[in-house]
């Protein structure tokens, strides 16, 4: 409160702007809950108690065991967890969804299998013509045994399905009166399924087509397991074909039916715990943003840079086996801030004119820096996606505004240099210092990030090359990924020796192909006079346009 009349009195004074930021606020008790132990040993207590719950509800079948049983399997779980997927294991957001998709799993699996007791107990024979067993066996069809494994999948990635359907098979066939290995078999399967039909969902189509194939298999599964029908080496005489078709349509049906329930409740789960998939992404790579039409009308330099660092991005990205999509939507904001003071940067000025000619050179580089913080602000304005406003506030690390720093460093040995022949003090001369001309950072902290770093880095400096050619090209990215591995600006992310390579080799591949040359065609009023040698000179490359300013936009 008191910091807010001070700022107020700053600016009737002149001595303050107005105008303030919008930043990223996290509160320290949001941290705790994310970070926190306590919170995860609530989240942990809260699901043993879930399956306590669950399996004591069936009280014919020792649920003491049972549930020490279930306890030991969440045991092994959570080693698991913390062994293979130690990011996931910190944050205590993914552990609740993780264990608490697996439960919502559970108590369906649970209401279904109890539902279907009941029908027994109704008697043998029922209006409908069904037996109460026929009726038993049709609930048990309708399970839905790849839930988790689906939605952990789309929205985790494969490793952790695959974790989901081991362990959600394993307490599924102990909450059904003791261990039932053909429960455990098919959901097993059935989830192994659903984890491969979804390995790179783009379309949430894509979910359904994995629903009819998890469908296919419950439906062959019961089959070989005699849920539907007589086994099929047995005779087929007295068969109810009726009963066959209901069954088959239960079996299939459960698994279209869960690939719908996961497609619609995805969205809920993203915005719950700010996951992006890449369904999302592709959704969100509309260039009919408000923010991108801007910058076509405002900053159209700008505008271009950031379709081709994403072309450069998404290449290597699918290189190494990154997220390309989220590397092409972030690659198309990155550099929004300029839209604040387009003009001073070297894609949107005029050949006429270098407006940074009349600054400073530190002045210069605080437009130039600043345009990350910009960047943020009308992120957070226009309600941009986390990860978009991770990528704006990382892509230029921590590394140096190099070319200002230099004129400020020249400048100062000139003013020394006259200040001698003027009898001007050592102390009188501006100080420069390397602090102030760097990023505020911090340094990218994911493979995404880091890929798009470099990719702005290298597309902003391959057009100060004067006549492009593939060993400048090698060169080039040879040079730049080396300098930003010697100034730690990679050191923070994910990124491998040998997928730094990849990265490196997918971006000569897509700069050669980008900015290769063109057959020089002949003038026509050349061929009337009997041709000219300049078309024939094929193997000439073409100069790239270049500018007298330096690729400030990158830094």
């Amino acid at each position: 409160m008191l910091g807010f009349f001070e700022r107020q009195r700053l600016v009737k004074k002149g001595l303050c702007s107005s105008k303030q930021r919008r930043r990223r606020t996290e509160s320290e008790w949001l941290q705790t809950l994310e970070h926190g132990p306590l919170a995860k040993v609530a989240i942990c207590l809260g699901f043993i108690v879930g399956l306590a719950v669950l399996i004591y509800s069936d009280l014919r079948s020792q649920p003491m065991e049972k549930v020490l049983i279930a306890v030991l399997i969440f045991l092994t779980a959570l080693a698991q967890l913390w062994i293979n997927h130690p990011k996931t294991f910190e944050r205590n957001s993914r552990v609740l969804l993780m264990f608490g998709v697996m439960l919502l799993h559970l108590g369906i699996v649970k209401l279904i299998l109890v539902t279907s007791d009941n029908q027994i107990l109704r008697g043998m024979s029922t209006p409908d013509g069904f037996s109460g067993l026929e009726r038993q066996q049709l609930w048990r069809l309708a399970v839905p045994y790849a839930f988790a494994p689906l939605v952990l999948s789309v929205l985790l990635g494969k490793n952790h399905g695959i974790y989901a359907a081991i362990f959600v098979s394993l307490w599924g066939s102990l909450i059904y009166r003791g261990i039932d290995p053909i429960f455990l078999v098919m959901s097993l399967i059935s989830g192994f399924i659903a984890v491969f039909i979804t390995l790179d969902v783009r379309r949430r189509i894509q979910l359904v087509r994995a629903g009819v194939f998890v469908g296919l298999s419950t439906w062959i599964l019961a089959l070989i397991f005699g849920l539907i029908g007589p086994i099929i080496w047995e005779s087929f005489s007295g068969m109810h074909w009726s009963i066959i078709g209901y069954q088959s349509l239960v079996a299939i049906g459960s698994g279209v039916l869960t690939g719908f329930m996961v497609s619609g409740a995805l969205p809920i789960f993203e915005t719950t715990f700010r996951i992006t998939t890449s369904t999302t992404w592709l959704e969100l790579a509309d260039l009919n943003h408000p923010l991108l039409k801007r910058l076509v009308i405002e900053a159209p330099g700008t505008y271009h840079h950031s379709l081709v660092v994403a072309n450069l991005a998404e290449a290597a990205a699918e290189a190494i086996g990154a997220s390309a999509a989220m590397c092409r939507v972030c690659s198309y904001f990155h550099d929004i801030g300029k839209l604040v003071k387009p003009e001073y940067f070297t894609e949107n000025m005029r050949r006429d004119r270098n407006p940074h000619d009349e600054l400073a050179p530190t002045m210069s580089a605080l437009i130039i820096i600043a345009h990350v913080k910009e960047g943020v602000d009308l992120a957070l304005k226009y309600g941009l996606n986390q990860e978009i406003i991770d990528v704006i506030q990382q892509h230029h690390g921590t590394s140096l505004v190099f070319f200002f720093y230099k004129r400020a460093l020249q400048q100062q040995e000139d003013a020394r240099a006259g200040g001698k022949i003027m009898n001007i003090r050592e102390e009188d001369i501006p100080e420069v210092r390397e602090e102030t001309f760097r990023y505020s950072g911090p340094r990218p902290q994911t493979r995404e990030a880091a890929i798009i770093s470099l990719a702005d880095c290298i597309e902003s400096a391959s057009r100060s090359l004067d006549r492009v050619t593939p060993q400048k090209i090698d060169q080039l990215i040879s040079d730049i990924v080396e300098k930003r591995l010697l100034d730690g600006q990679l050191k923070e992310c994910d990124l491998t020796m040998r997928e730094l390579e990849e990265v490196a080799e997918s971006f000569r591949r897509t700069l050669q192909s980008m900015m290769h040359s063109r057959v020089a065609y002949p003038d026509s009023r050349s061929e009337s006079r009997g041709g000219d040698s300049r078309g024939d000179r094929r193997d000439t490359p073409l100069p790239a346009a270049r500018s007298t300013v330096p690729p400030v936009s990158a830094a």
